[in-house]
């Protein structure tokens, strides 16, 4: 049988982390910009390097980047276990509540990007002193354990590193699991005998308030995310790159030569006893300045358009060598490029800049595979919110919020859509197939949860007012249906 204690959970949860150091690390390292080197001769100089360093040009973070800006969770409906969802305000219910308390309308863009980069990142749901608050955890400092990783969304427990070993000074880690809080203290992640743990309080959840947010999970529990499948056509990329640097360095420019000449020496002054000097007044005769290997040093030629080449021997001929192509190198790192977007399901206009004279339907075919894909982190990403929305509630002592899975995250549209079309396509569902017009309403773009609502109740008003008129005017007798005065049938007759 397993030992389950949490000194054996916080040994297997710190032995992943430093089983994955170097995997997470080298991810974080093309996240970054700093990337291998590319491929040089054993014998490279400065300046080789100096190109290789110049070479990196780095599309990671545009690929991250791409789908990150398109997830924006921009409400709560809590539902309800009856037919049809709640009628309470969202913006109101304990879930968004705890969502603006804890500041994740500017926090959850680090949580999706440490998903994506990485393969997978972890949200933690606490009691704190302004309440229930959630917050992100890195990817790189943080493990958790499934009994089965691939469908699980609760883990068995969670550690997370909050301060590196440093010299004497032992690392420090938070460990939870299904109903405590663990201090934990080692020094290495890998010195599994030096792991202590002590209880601390219980964090008040039926189960770990730890959540992963995984970008992709196969059956065999591993993550993966959009970062390490790209590093080998990231390297492609900078190796054409340091290709062209070195060809437009040395080949790009046409070459200069003459044959049949010596170049002039750099010379130096000698006194009497045969020792250089700089004062003309003790110099008595020149000779060849030395290198250090004892050669004669050329002096430079200042040549450039202006001047005139020259020489007194009839044997001296002058010539040139013409430019290196460097047209296929572009074209290569133009073909890295475009495999980089395809495999990477990312727009080549997002990555090549080319939208001129591209039409509406042709941008719209262009993004379909991005659409696909954002929606796929939309499902994934969703489920993974709202069981923090339903810790949250646990944690506030709301046990029918606690208990509810029919609430459902709504997810801000971001596509590329002028308001008029909107309209236009709205109104046509509404005429057209009859859904009401209120239920369209969150399909406008760019409509927020509390703008929503707010028409919800303006739009309750209006028709408060207008029943209340309705009302009066039935109340209220026509001027005909009034009976005449004695006066007035006097007049009349």
């Amino acid at each position: 049988m397993a030992d389950t204690s949490p000194a054996s959970l916080a040994k297997e949860l710190l032995a992943i982390l430093d089983r994955d150091e170097g995997r997470m690390g080298r991810i974080d390292r093309y996240i970054r910009g700093e990337h291998d080197d590319p491929y040089m001769p054993p014998q490279a100089d400065d300046e080789y390097k100096l190109l290789a360093k110049r070479s990196v040009s780095n599309w990671i973070p545009l690929l991250v980047s791409t789908p990150a800006q398109a997830l924006y969770v921009d409400g709560f409906r809590p539902g309800s276990s009856t037919e049809g969802p709640s009628e309470a305000p969202a913006s109101t219910s304990v879930e968004w509540s705890h969502w603006q308390r804890s500041r994740l309308d500017a926090r959850q863009s680090a949580i999706y990007r440490g998903a994506l980069g990485f393969g997978h990142s972890f949200v933690l749901t606490e009691k704190a002193k302004r309440g229930v608050t959630s917050k992100g955890l890195s990817a790189k400092r943080t493990a958790a354990l499934y009994e089965d990783p691939a469908n699980d969304e609760t883990p068995y427990a969670a550690l997370t590193i909050v301060a590196l070993p440093k010299g004497e000074a032992r690392g420090k880690a938070r460990m939870w699991d299904g109903s405590y809080e663990y201090a934990v203290t080692y020094k290495s992640k890998a010195d599994a005998d030096s792991v202590r743990v002590a209880r601390l309080k219980r964090h008040g959840a039926s189960e770990c308030p730890v959540t992963r947010f995984a970008a992709s999970v196969d059956l065999e529990g591993r993550t993966v995310g959009v970062v390490e499948p790209m590093i080998a056509l990231q390297d492609r990329i900078n190796q054409s790159v340091f290709d062209l640097l070195v060809a437009q360095t040395y080949t790009s420019h046409e070459v200069r030569y003459a044959t049949g000449m010596a170049p002039p020496m750099q010379m130096e002054m000698v006194d009497t006893e045969g020792n250089v000097t700089t004062d003309p007044e003790l110099a008595v005769d020149s000779r060849p300045k030395l290198d250090a290997a004892g050669n004669p040093m050329p002096a430079q030629i200042n040549h450039n358009a202006r001047r005139f080449l020259f020489a007194e021997d009839p044997d001296v001929k002058f010539g040139s060598l013409p430019a290196g192509p460097v047209n296929s190198l572009i074209d290569s790192i133009d073909m890295s490029i475009r495999h980089l977007a395809a495999v990477s399901q990312t727009p080549p206009t997002h990555v090549l800049g080319q939208i001129a004279n591209l039409s509406a339907e042709a941008l719209l075919a262009a993004e379909t595979s991005l659409q696909r894909m954002i929606t796929e982190f939309q499902s994934v990403f969703g489920e993974s919110w709202e069981r923090v929305f339903r810790l949250a509630a646990e944690l506030e002592g709301e046990t029918t919020s606690a208990e509810n899975f029919h609430g459902e995250v709504q997810w801000r549209d971001m596509e590329s859509r002028s308001l008029a079309q909107a309209a236009d396509a709205l109104g046509k569902l509404a005429e057209q197939l009859g859904i009401p017009k209120r239920g369209l309403w969150k399909r406008v773009p760019g409509v927020t949860q509390t703008e929503y609502e707010d028409w919800v109740d303006m739009a309750e008003e209006d028709d408060s007012v207008g029943q209340l008129a309705s009302a009066l005017t039935r109340a209220t007798p026509s001027t005909s249906s009034v009976p005449a005065s004695r006066d007035e049938e006097l007049i009349a007759a």
